[in-house]
Protein backbone atom coordinates (compact mmCIF):
# COMPACT_ATOMS: atom_id res chain seq x y z
CA UNK A 1 0.00 0.00 0.00
CA UNK A 2 1.55 3.61 -1.07
CA UNK A 3 0.91 5.98 1.51
CA UNK A 4 1.57 10.03 1.41
CA UNK A 5 3.38 11.53 4.61
CA UNK A 6 3.41 15.14 4.83
CA UNK A 7 6.02 16.60 7.25
CA UNK A 8 7.62 19.92 8.13
CA UNK A 9 11.29 20.35 9.31
CA UNK A 10 13.70 22.76 10.26
CA UNK A 11 16.76 22.24 8.14
CA UNK A 12 19.35 24.12 9.96
CA UNK A 13 21.21 21.28 11.11
CA UNK A 14 20.75 18.63 8.20
CA UNK A 15 22.24 18.73 4.64
CA UNK A 16 19.28 19.23 3.16
CA UNK A 17 16.42 16.68 1.88
CA UNK A 18 18.03 13.82 0.07
CA UNK A 19 20.17 10.97 1.61
CA UNK A 20 24.09 12.07 0.43
CA UNK A 21 27.23 10.76 1.82
CA UNK A 22 28.77 13.45 3.57
CA UNK A 23 26.19 14.40 6.42
CA UNK A 24 22.54 13.60 7.66
CA UNK A 25 19.81 14.38 5.59
CA UNK A 26 16.08 14.24 6.26
CA UNK A 27 14.94 11.75 4.10
CA UNK A 28 18.06 9.31 6.13
CA UNK A 29 16.32 10.22 9.78
CA UNK A 30 12.46 9.17 8.03
CA UNK A 31 13.59 6.40 6.75
CA UNK A 32 15.30 5.05 9.87
CA UNK A 33 11.98 6.34 12.11
CA UNK A 34 9.74 4.67 9.62
CA UNK A 35 12.21 1.38 9.29
CA UNK A 36 12.22 0.97 12.74
CA UNK A 37 8.40 1.72 13.46
CA UNK A 38 7.57 -0.64 10.91
CA UNK A 39 9.77 -3.24 11.23
CA UNK A 40 10.59 -3.86 7.57
CA UNK A 41 12.58 -1.52 5.30
CA UNK A 42 10.80 1.54 4.40
CA UNK A 43 12.73 4.17 1.79
CA UNK A 44 10.85 7.58 1.50
CA UNK A 45 10.67 9.85 -1.86
CA UNK A 46 10.48 12.78 -1.54
CA UNK A 47 8.10 15.78 -3.62
CA UNK A 48 11.68 17.47 -4.76
CA UNK A 49 15.24 18.51 -2.98
CA UNK A 50 15.79 21.28 -0.64
CA UNK A 51 19.26 21.90 -0.16
CA UNK A 52 21.45 22.37 2.91
CA UNK A 53 19.99 24.68 5.76
CA UNK A 54 16.67 25.03 3.81
CA UNK A 55 13.17 24.93 5.67
CA UNK A 56 9.86 23.25 4.85
CA UNK A 57 6.83 23.88 6.66
CA UNK A 58 5.30 21.31 4.24
CA UNK A 59 7.05 18.31 2.69
CA UNK A 60 5.52 15.41 1.10
CA UNK A 61 6.93 11.98 0.56
CA UNK A 62 5.45 9.05 -0.43
CA UNK A 63 6.34 5.52 0.71
CA UNK A 64 5.09 1.67 0.59
CA UNK A 65 4.71 -0.50 3.32
CA UNK A 66 2.61 -3.80 4.05
CA UNK A 67 1.12 -2.57 6.92
CA UNK A 68 -3.03 -2.30 7.30
CA UNK A 69 -4.78 0.58 6.72
CA UNK A 70 -5.93 1.65 9.99
CA UNK A 71 -2.47 1.03 11.97
CA UNK A 72 -0.51 3.75 9.99
CA UNK A 73 -4.00 6.02 9.77
CA UNK A 74 -4.80 6.19 13.56
CA UNK A 75 -1.29 5.78 15.16
CA UNK A 76 1.76 5.94 13.37
CA UNK A 77 2.00 10.09 12.57
CA UNK A 78 1.71 10.02 16.61
CA UNK A 79 4.43 7.53 17.08
CA UNK A 80 6.90 9.08 14.70
CA UNK A 81 6.41 12.11 16.25
CA UNK A 82 7.82 11.01 19.15
CA UNK A 83 10.25 9.05 17.44
CA UNK A 84 11.56 11.68 15.41
CA UNK A 85 13.72 14.58 16.75
CA UNK A 86 11.96 17.72 17.98
CA UNK A 87 13.38 19.72 14.48
CA UNK A 88 11.07 17.50 12.16
CA UNK A 89 7.19 16.95 12.61
CA UNK A 90 4.65 14.68 11.05
CA UNK A 91 1.55 15.88 10.34
CA UNK A 92 -0.26 13.48 8.66
CA UNK A 93 -0.50 9.75 6.57
CA UNK A 94 -3.01 9.57 3.64
CA UNK A 95 -3.47 6.46 1.25
CA UNK A 96 -3.19 6.96 -2.29
CA UNK A 97 -3.05 5.78 -5.57
CA UNK A 98 -0.50 2.50 -6.06
CA UNK A 99 0.74 5.07 -8.86
CA UNK A 100 0.74 8.50 -6.96
CA UNK A 101 4.00 10.06 -6.72
CA UNK A 102 5.04 12.68 -4.44
CA UNK A 103 7.41 14.14 -6.26
CA UNK A 104 5.89 13.49 -10.32
CA UNK A 105 2.37 13.89 -9.33
CA UNK A 106 2.71 17.09 -7.80
CA UNK A 107 0.72 19.95 -10.02
CA UNK A 108 2.50 23.01 -8.04
CA UNK A 109 4.93 24.33 -5.44
CA UNK A 110 4.97 27.23 -3.62
CA UNK A 111 8.60 28.81 -1.49
CA UNK A 112 8.55 31.57 0.43
CA UNK A 113 11.52 33.61 0.91
CA UNK A 114 11.71 36.41 3.92
CA UNK A 115 14.46 39.32 4.16
CA UNK A 116 14.70 41.22 7.42
CA UNK A 117 16.11 44.96 7.01
CA UNK A 118 16.92 45.30 10.62
CA UNK A 119 18.68 43.02 13.47
CA UNK A 120 16.24 40.49 15.31
CA UNK A 121 16.13 36.96 17.35
CA UNK A 122 14.51 35.10 14.46
CA UNK A 123 17.29 36.10 11.89
CA UNK A 124 18.42 32.46 11.97
CA UNK A 125 14.75 32.51 9.49
CA UNK A 126 15.31 35.30 7.54
CA UNK A 127 18.09 37.10 5.73
CA UNK A 128 19.39 40.74 6.95
CA UNK A 129 19.43 42.79 4.20
CA UNK A 130 20.28 46.45 5.55
CA UNK A 131 20.46 47.91 2.46
CA UNK A 132 17.65 50.09 0.87
CA UNK A 133 15.70 47.94 -1.23
CA UNK A 134 12.72 49.52 -3.85
CA UNK A 135 10.42 46.29 -3.73
CA UNK A 136 8.01 47.91 -6.33
CA UNK A 137 11.30 47.46 -8.87
CA UNK A 138 11.49 44.14 -7.43
CA UNK A 139 7.76 43.02 -8.24
CA UNK A 140 7.82 45.15 -11.24
CA UNK A 141 11.06 42.49 -12.60
CA UNK A 142 9.38 38.99 -10.75
CA UNK A 143 6.29 39.74 -13.38
CA UNK A 144 8.42 39.30 -16.08
CA UNK A 145 9.14 36.12 -15.17
CA UNK A 146 5.88 35.13 -16.16
CA UNK A 147 7.31 35.79 -20.32
CA UNK A 148 9.36 33.07 -20.15
CA UNK A 149 9.77 29.35 -19.57
CA UNK A 150 13.75 28.44 -19.64
CA UNK A 151 15.14 29.33 -16.74
CA UNK A 152 18.70 28.16 -17.09
CA UNK A 153 19.73 31.38 -15.61
CA UNK A 154 18.56 30.54 -12.30
CA UNK A 155 19.38 26.78 -12.07
CA UNK A 156 22.30 25.19 -10.33
CA UNK A 157 25.03 24.30 -13.09
CA UNK A 158 25.59 20.62 -14.08
CA UNK A 159 22.55 19.27 -13.03
CA UNK A 160 20.95 15.84 -13.85
CA UNK A 161 17.76 16.96 -15.29
CA UNK A 162 16.35 16.89 -19.20
CA UNK A 163 14.83 20.16 -19.29
CA UNK A 164 15.18 23.54 -17.54
CA UNK A 165 11.28 24.51 -18.78
CA UNK A 166 9.16 25.85 -15.71
CA UNK A 167 5.75 27.35 -15.57
CA UNK A 168 6.24 30.33 -13.03
CA UNK A 169 2.02 31.22 -12.27
CA UNK A 170 2.77 33.79 -8.99
CA UNK A 171 5.82 35.59 -7.80
CA UNK A 172 5.57 38.44 -5.62
CA UNK A 173 7.27 40.82 -2.60
CA UNK A 174 4.86 41.79 0.17
CA UNK A 175 5.43 43.33 3.28
CA UNK A 176 4.20 41.00 6.23
CA UNK A 177 2.58 42.01 9.77
CA UNK A 178 1.52 42.27 12.28
CA UNK A 179 3.50 39.27 14.12
CA UNK A 180 2.82 36.01 13.99
CA UNK A 181 3.19 33.89 17.02
CA UNK A 182 5.17 30.73 16.32
CA UNK A 183 3.48 27.48 16.53
CA UNK A 184 3.32 25.42 19.50
CA UNK A 185 2.76 22.42 17.40
CA UNK A 186 5.49 23.50 14.53
CA UNK A 187 9.32 24.86 14.74
CA UNK A 188 11.30 27.26 16.03
CA UNK A 189 10.00 29.77 13.25
CA UNK A 190 7.27 28.95 11.12
CA UNK A 191 3.41 28.84 11.13
CA UNK A 192 1.18 27.79 8.04
CA UNK A 193 4.27 28.92 5.96
CA UNK A 194 5.36 31.98 7.83
CA UNK A 195 8.27 33.07 9.53
CA UNK A 196 7.56 34.38 13.22
CA UNK A 197 8.03 38.33 13.33
CA UNK A 198 8.99 40.77 15.94
CA UNK A 199 7.09 44.52 16.50
CA UNK A 200 9.09 47.34 14.41
CA UNK A 201 11.20 44.78 12.57
CA UNK A 202 10.29 44.91 8.65
CA UNK A 203 9.73 41.89 7.16
CA UNK A 204 9.33 40.89 3.45
CA UNK A 205 8.26 38.05 2.43
CA UNK A 206 9.02 36.96 -1.50
CA UNK A 207 6.26 34.12 -2.36
CA UNK A 208 7.37 32.31 -5.57
CA UNK A 209 4.96 29.11 -6.97
CA UNK A 210 5.75 27.05 -10.37
CA UNK A 211 4.90 23.50 -11.87
CA UNK A 212 8.29 22.68 -10.58
CA UNK A 213 11.51 24.24 -9.83
CA UNK A 214 15.21 23.54 -10.85
CA UNK A 215 18.11 23.24 -8.20
CA UNK A 216 19.05 26.16 -6.41
CA UNK A 217 16.20 28.21 -8.65
CA UNK A 218 14.34 29.90 -5.89
CA UNK A 219 17.78 31.02 -4.23
CA UNK A 220 18.81 32.48 -7.41
CA UNK A 221 15.89 34.82 -8.23
CA UNK A 222 15.94 36.30 -5.15
CA UNK A 223 19.80 37.16 -5.43
CA UNK A 224 19.11 38.52 -8.96
CA UNK A 225 15.85 40.30 -7.84
CA UNK A 226 17.99 42.47 -4.79
CA UNK A 227 20.02 43.26 -7.56
CA UNK A 228 17.38 45.11 -9.35
CA UNK A 229 16.03 46.64 -5.27
CA UNK A 230 19.21 48.15 -4.34
CA UNK A 231 20.10 50.08 -8.57
CA UNK A 232 22.31 47.05 -9.73
CA UNK A 233 20.25 46.39 -12.71
CA UNK A 234 17.26 47.46 -14.05
CA UNK A 235 14.11 45.63 -15.39
CA UNK A 236 15.41 45.21 -19.04
CA UNK A 237 18.77 43.97 -17.73
CA UNK A 238 17.00 41.67 -15.62
CA UNK A 239 15.36 40.22 -18.79
CA UNK A 240 18.49 40.08 -20.53
CA UNK A 241 19.65 37.53 -17.42
CA UNK A 242 16.75 35.54 -18.42
CA UNK A 243 17.33 35.61 -21.65
CA UNK A 244 21.26 34.66 -21.93
CA UNK A 245 20.10 31.17 -20.75
CA UNK A 246 23.77 31.67 -18.36
CA UNK A 247 24.02 31.45 -14.59
CA UNK A 248 27.02 33.31 -14.59
CA UNK A 249 24.98 36.12 -15.53
CA UNK A 250 22.52 35.92 -12.73
CA UNK A 251 23.07 37.68 -9.15
CA UNK A 252 24.47 35.74 -6.51
CA UNK A 253 22.44 32.70 -4.49
CA UNK A 254 20.89 33.63 -1.24
CA UNK A 255 21.09 31.97 2.04
CA UNK A 256 18.94 29.09 1.97
CA UNK A 257 18.24 29.53 6.12
CA UNK A 258 15.59 32.06 4.98
CA UNK A 259 13.81 30.00 2.27
CA UNK A 260 10.85 27.42 3.17
CA UNK A 261 9.24 24.95 1.20
CA UNK A 262 5.45 25.65 1.90
CA UNK A 263 2.84 24.35 -0.11
CA UNK A 264 2.64 21.44 -2.80
CA UNK A 265 -0.36 20.44 -4.36
CA UNK A 266 -1.95 17.48 -6.27
CA UNK A 267 -4.94 16.28 -8.39
CA UNK A 268 -7.67 14.51 -5.78
CA UNK A 269 -8.02 11.62 -8.12
CA UNK A 270 -4.84 9.90 -6.58
CA UNK A 271 -6.11 9.95 -2.73
CA UNK A 272 -8.44 7.06 -1.55
CA UNK A 273 -9.71 9.24 1.58
CA UNK A 274 -10.70 12.77 0.85
CA UNK A 275 -10.71 14.77 4.10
Amino acid sequence: MRYFIYLSYDGARYHGWQIQPNGISVQEVLNKALSTLLREPIEVTGAGRTDAGVNASLMVAHFDTNCQLSTVNCQLSNRLNRFLPSDIAIHKIVPVTEDAHARFSATSRTYHYYIITEKSPFEPYAYRFPQPLDFDKMNEAAQTLFDYIDFTSFSKLHTDVKTNNCRIMHARWEQVSPINRMSSEGHHACMNGRVAREEGVATWEFTITADRFLRNMVRAIVGTLLDVGRGVLTIDQFREIIEKKDRCSAGTSVPGNALFLADITYPESIFLEHE
